[in-house]
């Protein structure tokens, strides 16, 4: 067994988990050791656990159009690592899905990295990954953080969730598909041809 299988056993095994791996769940991220760019986000949603398959559904496809990449790049590259801040669906809530569990990725996300020294970048998707990574308080704005993001390159490159209920941000906030976008896109492709 290898180091990646190694954690993935412990992730099921946890009793963190339990009930998880008693429903035959099992924990949904993608990590290499050829990965050379990081996309953490939220956690799975509902057709993403029922299809082990992250990012399916709507925000998947807005997010890779995001990135310029293809689903066969996304998907069947060992370019990208998928590690989410809970690598389980959480529940629905009242608008929208539960918050990832709080100690989760500070547990599990550490011995995930070590094995990953390629990457290059990391993408943090969503309020959740910014906050967390870019050490923000709870009262920063996230508009506020990806409208500076150049302020956290070259290691981080933080987003809002590529979800369409954002529909109504990105029509308020042009500037986003017009200036960050096309800088994203040029990064990514940089890094994958290098």
């Amino acid at each position: 067994m290898d180091k990646f299988q190694a954690i993935f056993q412990q992730i099921k095994n946890d009793p963190q988990n339990a009930k998880y791996t008693s429903q035959g769940i099992e924990p949904l991220y993608k990590a290499s050791t050829t990965a050379k760019i990081a996309i953490i986000g939220q956690a799975p949603g509902k057709k993403a656990q029922d299809t082990g398959i992250f990012w399916n559904d709507p925000s998947g496809v807005r997010l890779r159009q995001w990135l310029g990449v293809s689903a066969d790049t996304f998907y069947n590259s060992d370019l990208f690592a998928i590690i989410p801040m809970d690598f389980y669906y959480p529940g629905k809530g009242k608008s929208g899905d539960l918050a990832p569990r709080k100690d989760f990725s500070q547990k599990w996300h550490p011995l995930l990295f070590d094995l990953m020294p390629q990457i290059q970048l990391t993408i943090l998707v969503g309020s959740y990954a910014a906050k967390k990574y870019l050490n923000l308080k709870s009262s920063a704005k996230l508009t506020d953080v990806v409208r500076a993001y150049s302020n956290y390159l070259p290691a981080y490159f933080p987003l809002i969730h590529p979800s369409p209920r954002n529909q109504i941000w990105l029509a308020k906030n042009p500037w986003f598909e017009q200036e960050v976008i096309p800088d994203l896109q040029k990064r990514v492709a940089t890094i994958l041809k290098g």
